[in-house]
């Protein structure tokens, strides 16, 4: 049994169908790029993987345990959802920081606001975990290179310190599967070298990422398998030497050949 199951996923908003049948497993320890055109439906199936949106059909399994299964036709409870969702950290390309709270507390808050939830804890113990809380933020936020910034506030980073501040924030949870919804794409050339360097280093054994990307190097330079989109579906998938050394769809071809790729 695969780590990530994910089987004919499908969502329209209104009459337009964004995802026609999006199948495709992955192993623990995998990295995933997908890559395709504006428009592909990339950015949809990162959010219904995460539960921002709801997939319309299909089944969603990670770890052994069904997630979603549309046919299963039940509301999900908002702690549910909740926990659902810290499966997936996902790191936004539009960075969605909070601005009124310091970098240190972008990273915490998730994991405070978890933990406010558990009623039964002492005073003590509350505190001992907010200092655990505190402790392994700030270890995250010298893993990615801002150990010294953790006092300031966003607007007084660049975009690609913020995104950086933004993969901090989704380690913090320890998801299962890390997603990267195109997270350079709002960078200059050389805040992007910056970002996909941490994101490299993120890579090991144990860890399992989600790249959507448009940066063509890095997906072949990183990922062991590869899913390029078109039009809803998975037009061809394989991995990198197969997409981008040799591949077989004219969809994957013309794109891989345009100018700005």
């Amino acid at each position: 049994m695969s780590f990530l199951e994910v089987s004919n996923i499908t969502k329209s908003f209104g009459d337009t169908e964004v995802l026609k049948g999006i199948s495709f497993t992955m192993e623990r320890g995998q990295v995933l790029a997908i890559i395709g055109s504006s428009g592909s439906g990339k950015t949809t199936l990162l959010r219904c993987l995460n539960f921002l949106e709801t997939a319309d059909g299909g089944t969603i399994r990670l770890g052994g345990d069904t997630l979603f299964d549309a046919q299963n036709d039940r509301r999900i409870s908002d702690s549910e959802l909740r926990a659902r969702r810290l499966r997936f950290g996902l790191v936004f390309q539009s960075f969605n920081l909070f601005p009124q709270y310091s970098v240190l507390r972008n990273v915490t808050l998730a994991k405070e606001l978890l933990l406010r939830d558990e009623g039964h804890l002492s005073r003590a113990e509350r505190r001992r975990r907010l200092d655990e809380i505190d402790e392994q933020a700030r270890a995250l936020l010298k893993r990615v290179g801002l150990e010294a910034k953790y006092a300031n506030y966003p607007c007084e980073l660049s975009g690609g310190q913020q995104q950086r501040v933004a993969i901090a924030r989704a380690l913090a949870l320890n998801p299962d599967i890390l997603c990267f919804d195109e997270p350079t794409s709002a960078l200059d050339p050389e805040l992007t070298i910056e970002v996909l360097k941490v994101i490299r280093g993120l890579i090991s054994s144990d860890r399992t990422m989600i790249v959507v990307t448009h940066e063509m190097n890095f997906a072949s330079s990183v990922a062991d398998h590869v899913i390029f989109m078109a039009d809803g579906v998975i037009e061809e998938e394989g991995t990198p030497e197969q997409v981008f050394g040799s591949p077989r769809s004219p969809k994957t071809r013309a794109f891989l050949q345009r100018p700005d790729n």
